[in-house]
């Protein structure tokens, strides 16, 4: 902190963003308020899969893989000190994650080669010797053994749980928020419902309900809902060692045996109801990946709302028409893999540290419009 008066922050958004966010600055000497619209943790941040990496690394812009790249260092240790701290473990699992029948196959190597990642090309023979699950039709492989996933209802459960211990902090869930500067002041009026505090700082992590609240002030940022359905089997332990990834739908091992299985990509606006069209696709896709799950139990169906953005990339920093508001929003399929990083990165803008990483492509200047 640059003086001996603690920092007021009023975060908006109760997801990975919003908790991760809070957690930090707190940890650094400010007093945040935490907001949140309903329940925290109950967006997309705990709708989807949770592999810690994005889907297909390669096909990202530099700025997407310097956040994921800086994440995958951290998740490990960071999992282990909240399961310490909280008694909840994330479930970080380093589990691997094949793909197979890739069209960019070669961009693929390219990419891992020139970043200095492990991927290989494997034999089916020897992919099918370590998942015989596997159903037939695939005939080409890449392997990524670092890849790890990470439980996220866990995660967000652990991240609740170390926030509302910590000082300084104060979680209001249920409170529909306003946000209004006050002229002069620097500071901004946060209300909610019947309530009003001024903070000094302001940070928008509401996923894809963000350019509401950015509407609110005139300003228009592109961020929108895209909805996800996934489902989730129930499975014994050690039923799929790995991830794996075809025909651009994957399934995820958690610990106890679940498989999840994901994801539609469909622009419907702020519709979350899942459908039955959804559940016979995914089942469909489940069951030609691995045959095994047609005789597993559905427990779960389910859908979220990605918050879309330009390219997937994030909005990380200070919105210039208004001084003391920032944003930290726009992962679209990446918030759970770009979250420690994304936050860390904040924290560093606002609290004038040096940026982990070039702030520069993330910043909302010059990406923001009028309404």
């Amino acid at each position: 902190m640059q003086s001996d008066r603690k920092l007021d922050v009023a975060i908006i958004g109760g997801g990975v963003m919003g908790l991760l966010s809070a957690l930090q600055l707190s940890r650094a000497g400010a007093v945040v308020k935490l907001y949140e619209r309903l329940v925290i943790g109950h967006e997309a941040s705990w709708a989807g899969g949770g592999i810690v990496s994005p889907l297909y690394p390669w096909r990202y812009d530099e700025a997407v893989g310097a956040l994921a790249t800086w994440s995958q260092g951290f998740y490990p240790g960071f999992a282990q000190a909240l399961r310490v701290e909280t008694g909840i473990d994330p479930e970080v699992r380093t589990t691997g994650l094949y793909w197979f029948d890739l069209e960019d196959e070669g961009s693929a190597l390219a990419w891992a080669a020139c970043k200095g990642r492990k991927l290989l090309s494997l034999p089916m023979y020897l992919v099918r010797g370590r998942l015989p699950q596997l159903g037939g039709g695939l005939s080409r492989a890449l392997w990524m053994p670092e890849v790890a996933n990470v439980r996220n209802p866990r995660l967000l459960e652990a991240l609740k749980r170390a926030l509302v211990r910590s000082a300084g902090v104060e979680v209001i869930e249920g409170a529909d928020v306003q946000v209004l500067p006050v002229p002069g002041s620097g500071a901004f009026r946060v209300l909610a419902d019947d309530r009003e505090w001024r903070a000094q700082q302001v940070v928008v992590t509401t996923g894809a309900w963000s350019g509401g609240l950015m509407k609110q002030l005139g300003l228009k940022l592109p961020v929108e809902p895209v909805k996800g359905q996934m489902i989730l089997y129930k499975c014994e332990p050690g039923f799929l060692p790995a991830i794996v990834l075809a025909k651009g739908r994957y399934a995820i091992p958690r610990k106890d045996g679940h498989i999840l299985v994901g994801s539609t990509l469909e622009h419907v606006g702020f519709d979350k109801t899942p459908t039955e069209e959804a559940l016979a696709s995914l089942k469909a896709s489940a069951e030609e990946l691995l045959p095994a799950l047609a005789d597993a139990e559905v427990v779960g169906h389910w859908a979220g709302l990605r918050p879309g953005s330009p390219d997937g990339i994030p909005f990380i920093g200070e919105v210039p028409q208004f001084p003391g508001l920032w944003l930290n929003c726009g992962h679209y399929r990446n918030g759970l893999v770009l979250a420690p990083a994304s936050c860390e990165l904040l924290k560093n803008l606002m609290l004038g540290e040096a940026p982990i990483v070039d702030p520069a492509p993330y910043a909302p200047a010059g990406r923001l419009g009028l309404v």
